[in-house]
């Protein structure tokens, strides 16, 4: 079924995605690399962070410099969507992640970009490509992540090696931050190192692009003058520090529909366990959502709040896996079944609901489930 065949039916719980606030978050991004949006790598993995990969990648792919990804079926699903509407080409798709032996034929044949940290991969690409379409790869240096790459003393032969095979390129150089919203004296050391290494290389074989900085490394230290940046979180609205927070606009509000309104006596138990017992006759407002719509089980009990009729009613007892009850005792008008309630959004923020769970942002945002269906909104939305 269709996202407009949806949108026919009373939805019990949806997402809606700001196109214009996605747009809004690149230009920031591209403007802090010294350049424009054309500097900025958007992440849009794990269906992009939750928010629906068609809606994002068809709202920037006209403006963006390229989409990273972190599995070949993310690829795929991207390129169906990546093509521009000026000119018609490809906006070009990097694998972050790596690849299954079993992936890396096609990741060659469709022109993908790969990640690769050894020469076996290297090899194995080579392998699958040829001299009249070569395989272009982005080589990772490890720094300090510990996840994937080249250690620092490894990745020159692996440049020499790429530069040696006739069915494969060099695109890029790239390292990654592992703590860049929590420790400022290691991340400008490990950038330090990063530069120091590209700058000899390009001494001895020639301009070869880099890229580095996620979220926290564009919002909090300072880039080379239009230099390709991977923005993640803060594309989609959110800053990984805090103090960076206003200059980005949320994409996501998460909506559900109240389904019941009833009136409990005090003293009566709210959901399994009965963890929370009324101390006053209570207003308590049933939704139509709950953990199987990816709503945070960990939140209950700790002060979580949804918002209706502009205002915040506290989640009473445990999240259920389909329903969550909240209290709407002191709304000005008494709600009705069908009224809506949003869980996620301006006035519900999702560092705040995160906290709660004892999660992150990217956790919460990822966790929201295929039973919510993404509806994009905004000019650039196109369902």
């Amino acid at each position: 079924m269709s996202v407009s065949q949806l949108t026919r039916l009373p939805l019990r719980c949806w997402a809606e995605i700001d196109t214009s606030a996605l747009c809004h978050n690149a230009r920031i991004a591209g403007s802090l690399a010294g350049g424009g949006p054309e500097c900025v790598m958007a992440v849009v993995k794990a269906d992009a962070y939750g928010h629906g990969l068609p809606p994002v990648v068809e709202a920037l792919r006209e403006s963006i410099g390229a989409f990273a990804v972190a599995t070949l079926p993310e690829a795929l699903v991207v390129e169906q969507h990546a093509r521009r509407n000026c000119d018609g080409g490809m906006v070009p798709i990097y694998i972050l992640s790596p690849a299954l032996p079993g992936e890396m034929g096609e990741i060659a044949a469709r022109g993908f970009i790969p990640a690769v940290s050894t020469e076996e991969e290297i090899r194995a690409y080579a392998g699958h490509a040829s001299a009249l379409r070569p395989v272009n790869l982005h080589l990772v240096v490890d720094t300090g992540m510990g996840r994937m790459g080249a250690l620092p003393d490894t990745a020159e032969p692996m440049i020499e090696l790429i530069r040696s095979l006739p069915s494969a390129g060099l695109d890029s150089l790239s390292t990654h931050f592992p703590s860049s919203d929590e420790d400022e004296v290691f991340t400008r050391s490990q950038e330090d190192q990063f530069r120091r290494l590209v700058a000899a290389w390009r001494l001895k074989y020639g301009d070869i692009r880099s890229h580095i900085a996620n979220s926290a490394g564009i919002l909090h230290y300072p880039r080379a003058q239009g230099e390709t940046v991977r923005a993640g979180l803060m594309l989609y609205g959110v800053s990984p520090m805090a103090a960076y927070q206003s200059m980005l606009r949320p994409a996501l509000t998460w909506k559900t529909r109240i389904t019941l309104v009833r009136d409990l006596p005090a003293g009566w138990g709210v959901s399994y366990g009965r963890t929370f017992i009324t101390e006053r006759p209570t207003a308590v407002a049933t939704l139509a959502a709950g953990y199987g719509d990816g709503y945070p089980r960990h939140v209950s009990g700790k002060g979580a709040f949804v918002e209706v009729q502009g205002r915040r009613c506290p989640v009473l007892g445990r999240v259920t896996m389909d329903q969550i009850m909240i209290d709407v005792s002191g709304l000005e008008s008494r709600p009705v079944p069908g009224d809506v309630a949003v869980l996620l959004g301006t006035g519900i923020p999702v560092c705040e609901l995160a906290a709660l769970a004892g999660t992150i942002p990217w956790h919460i945002f990822t966790g929201i489930t295929n039973r919510t269906v993404r509806i994009p909104v905004g000019p650039a939305a196109t369902p």
